[in-house]
């Protein structure tokens, strides 16, 4: 089994970085992703913190085609123990001085640096030393050992996402637009037609609800799901009380249907929840953290 993990490796390493460096490097929401990321407070500039995500995504890239397309050499694999070991120390600072701050580790935005983070670093590592030890074209081995190579890359599969479940989007929707393509579209009716998210998330920040609840606000969006006639988005974000600064959700409940277009100051409903305790927390939360524990957003 061990020549099939060193076989493979580059494969896993390679495809695993290039999804991740082409989300930085080319992603639309870069810039946003940057601003809530420990980086900004580093360089003291939101337009350099952009700069060095995607920099380090154009490392990533050309690390990625090295390890495909060379997997036996040695200095890839070294290449990326030492990008990995650079992610950890990157993830010990920023959560130490800014635990609520996002990773900037994949190409999405997160929510505050968490096990999955370090999970994610250590794997990098562990791929990177498969990778320089690897004796056999990745080629050869799936070709030698379908059946070996299928079963390890299928488990590789299912821990990634297991520890990323933020780079979901980065295959799901890809997959669901074909299947759109292919099977046409599921709903019954142009009735029940729903706005893109990225429609209701313009809406949401045009709203008054959103300037009142910003100041706790540290992240892009998270998550978001319908409910009836509801669209949920979900942020992450943080308040000081008696026990010092603390993490929260913030939930936004805004019409599905509606958008700038019909509905310019749409009815928000807005819920803040205590992440360690689950609490549904008072309106007098909404104080702004002090400048110097806050990290800036992007407009």
């Amino acid at each position: 089994m061990i020549p099939v993990v060193s076989g493979l490796a580059p494969l896993v390493c390679g495809l695993l970085l290039a999804l991740t460096g082409a989300g930085k490097l080319f992603g639309r929401q870069t810039a946003r992703l940057a601003a809530n990321t420990v980086l900004v407070r580093v360089l003291n500039d939101g337009r350099r913190a952009t700069l060095a995500l995607r920099t380090v995504g154009g490392v990533e890239l050309a690390l990625a085609a090295a390890l495909l397309a060379a997997p036996t050499e040695t200095v890839p694999g070294a290449a990326t123990v030492a990008l990995g070991l650079g992610f950890t120390g990157y993830l010990a600072y920023a959560r130490a001085t800014a635990p609520e701050s996002s990773c900037g580790c994949s190409a999405r935005a997160e929510g505050p640096i968490g096990v999955r983070s370090f999970a994610r670093a250590g794997l990098v590592v562990a791929g990177g030393l498969a990778a320089a030890t690897a004796g056999t074209p990745w080629w050869s081995q799936i070709s030698g050992r379908p059946v070996a190579s299928t079963a390890f890359l299928l488990a590789t599969a299912a821990l990634l996402l297991a520890v990323s479940s933020d780079l979901d989007h980065l295959w799901l929707v890809p997959l669901r637009k074909a299947r759109l393509r292919v099977f046409g579209n599921p709903l019954p009716s142009s009735a029940d037609q729903r706005v893109p998210v990225d429609a209701t998330v313009e809406l949401l920040e045009h709203s008054l609800a959103w300037q009142t609840v910003r100041p706790v606000v540290r992240s892009a969006l998270l998550d978001h799901w319908d409910d009836g006639g509801w669209r949920v988005l979900r942020y992450s974000g943080a308040y000081e009380n008696a026990r010092g600064t603390r993490a929260l959700s913030v939930l936004f409940a805004l019409d599905r249907t509606a958008d700038l277009d019909t509905a310019p100051s749409p009815a928000v409903r807005v819920s803040l929840v205590d992440e360690e305790t689950g609490e549904v927390l008072p309106a007098d939360v909404l104080t702004p953290l002090p400048r110097r524990k806050a990290l800036p957003l992007a407009d």
